[in-house]
């Protein structure tokens, strides 16, 4: 069973998180052969105080 985990800034919409899960999968399965069923997708929402470029927090947009 493959595991995708995916870490993103937070304040992205429910509907475009499902729009990513989708196309994911999709991409997976087709390159791997994979069956749609038998591909996990994690999504995690991390705040913009705890995602760190350059050594510094990321800014809330």
């Amino acid at each position: 069973m493959p595991i995708i985990d995916i870490s993103m800034l937070e304040g992205r919409s429910d509907e475009m998180k499902a729009e990513i899960i989708r196309e994911v999968t999709a991409a997976f399965c087709r390159v791997t052969g994979n069956p749609p069923d038998s591909v996990r997708v994690l999504l995690r929402d991390v705040p913009h105080a705890s995602w760190g470029v350059a050594g510094l927090p990321k800014e809330t947009p």
